[in-house]
């Protein structure tokens, strides 16, 4: 007699015995009724892991809903898959590329064969109808040798290359209706699960949306972003100019030993692009307007550098740069406005107090002489302290934060003063032709360094506030993007290379035995498909040095 296996299950509080061998579908069975939601995925010892998953030890097992950080992801690479099969029963031979998020979307072009409306209903229609059957969607695992040949087979070079660059010896898969593919993270058990999804056509291609948040019963709305769309195409296109698409070929390009050319010519195109939006500051200024340029983006864009940056291009075009930081305008820490957990809210624009912010930039543009305040952050009082400020005739204003492209930051100042700079890390890096970097990935990857490295700040730290810095931005950063004057893309296509071995150590101290770590075992997994790649080439001026360390910079 096999001896049962004790499981500690979180969403019922209790254990519940298992026999070596069953999966999370079959434990999921028994306590199906005491649950109130649909579970996607379950979190077993913290990590995420799919409904076939099988129990051969003692396990604590928490069961996602589609809805929750974990699920979210699994749906919507269950989608991907999804739209794969369809795809190939309505157009065999051609092939997909899910490019980036936007529009509250993925963004996917077809090859092969033309796009049409007629298509895109007829794809739409197969997905639903496999949704309808209920298909399993099977975890496979062969050795790598194996898989690569076969993916080949399918027309998935990308995918074939990225597994002939991580050099492991076996790799996991999912089997669909007859079809085979990879994703970056556990999928689904099967198509029924997948209930709630449109897609329509979208530029030169289609937009997939999944589940709005807000009501999962839904599929979200599409959100307009024409000059978001504009900054990923302008990079896209880059990266097809220097055969670095995705991350096979980076790696490719990092064994071949083209390191030092991918990074500078990264770098120059950030110099580029930068110096050209100095230079339609400058224009703008001559004409009369854009005294006060405004740089806003989500955490860990780079914003500080991109403002340090464009002020030394700014010179160069014979202006003279002053900035001003908004945190000295924040109120009395007593007069903060408080979150949903009754904490102050120091990202909310009501933190700041904005008549004052307001009288002092148009005082400054009739040419006043202002008295700037500075805010203690230990303390949470605001005082003035002698720092005045004048602008000359040849002084543009530079102001840095989050709230820069919100209308109402500035409403009492006239919009032709000002000039809106929208700054973020918009990966267009592809692991392969299904799978995409998210940018929020590269961006917290990003705060984990800087945080350990300047602010004593752990991990766990970092992964725990993530979640509520990640509110903050939908409701005061992404709202307002398209309100920018000039986008800057401020990744760099090797930099998930360079920051692979800071973000792997300081992720392996992240305890099991937390939340956390589920996070944390995602991003090493990340991480882990990239080729590292030494930061000795990279120059002194780089924003990653930001983050990094051994800036030029003073921050």
């Amino acid at each position: 007699m096999t001896d049962k296996i004790k499981l500690y299950i979180d969403n019922v509080g209790r254990y519940v015995e298992a026999d070596g061998g069953e999966t999370l579908l079959d434990i999921l069975a028994r306590i199906r009724p005491e649950l109130t939601f649909e579970p996607i995925c379950a979190r077993v010892n913290n990590k995420t892991e799919d409904l076939h998953f099988r129990i051969f030890s003692p396990k604590k097992v928490d069961f996602q809903p589609m809805w929750s950080a974990s699920g979210e992801r699994v749906y919507v690479r269950s989608l991907c898959m999804l739209l794969y099969r369809a795809l190939t029963r309505v157009a065999p031979g051609a092939g997909l590329t899910i490019e980036h998020s936007i529009s509250n979307g993925y963004y996917c072009l077809i090859r092969g064969v033309e796009l049409t409306g007629e298509l895109a209903g007829a794809i739409a229609a197969e997905m639903h109808r496999l949704v309808g059957l209920d298909l399993p969607i099977v975890p496979q695992q062969d050795l790598t040798s194996e898989a690569i040949p076969a993916f080949r087979k399918e027309g998935l070079e990308a995918k074939a290359l990225l597994l002939e660059t991580t050099h492991t010896l076996y790799t996991t898969y999912y089997t669909l209706d007859g079809i085979a593919d990879s994703y970056y993270g556990p999928l689904a058990s099967s198509t029924g699960l997948l209930r709630t999804f449109s897609l329509m056509l979208y530029k030169d291609g289609l937009l997939l949306l999944p589940f709005d948040r807000n009501d999962p019963t839904h599929p979200r709305t599409p959100r307009a972003q024409e000059k978001m769309y504009h900054a990923f195409t302008e990079h896209v296109a880059f990266n097809r100019v220097i055969g670095v698409k995705n991350v096979g070929e980076l790696n490719r390009a990092v064994e071949q030993g083209h390191t030092a050319d991918l990074i500078n010519v990264a770098e120059a195109l950030h110099a580029k692009k930068i110096a050209s939006i100095a230079d339609d500051i400058a224009e703008r200024f001559r004409q009369g307007g854009a005294r006060i340029v405004l740089i806003a983006g989500p955490s860990s864009s780079g914003k500080t550098t991109t403002t340090k940056r464009l002020a030394t291009f700014l010179m160069t075009d014979l202006l003279r740069p002053q900035m001003i930081s908004l945190d000295d305008y924040f109120i009395d820490r007593h007069l903060t406005p408080l979150d949903e957990s009754g904490d102050y809210d120091y990202e909310s624009i009501h933190a700041l107090d904005l008549k004052q912010f307001n009288a002092d930039l148009n005082a400054l543009l009739r040419g006043e002489e202002v008295e700037l305040p500075t805010y203690n952050f230990e303390t949470g009082t605001r005082s003035y302290k002698g720092n005045r400020l004048h602008l000359d005739d040849n002084t543009v204003l530079l102001i840095e934060g989050i709230h820069g492209l919100n209308p109402e930051l500035t409403q009492g100042v006239d919009d032709r003063m000002k000039y809106r700079v929208y700054v973020s890390a918009l990966t267009t890096l592809a692991i392969d032709d299904h799978n995409w970097v998210p940018t929020t990935d590269n961006r917290l990857l990003r705060r984990i360094i800087r945080d350990h490295k300047y602010r004593g700040t752990t991990a766990v730290d970092t992964l725990r506030r993530w979640a509520s810095v990640r509110r903050g931005e939908e409701k005061w950063i992404f709202p307002y993007q398209e309100n920018a004057d000039a986008m800057f893309n401020s990744s760099l296509i090797f930099e998930l290379g360079v920051m692979k071995e800071y973000g792997e150590e300081i992720l392996r101290n992240v305890p099991h035995d937390i939340q956390e770590y589920a996070e944390a075992y995602r991003l090493l997994k990340f991480l882990g498909y990239f080729a590292p790649i030494g930061e000795k080439l990279i120059p002194p001026t780089s924003l990653l040095r930001e983050f990094l360390g051994g800036s030029s910079f003073r921050y």
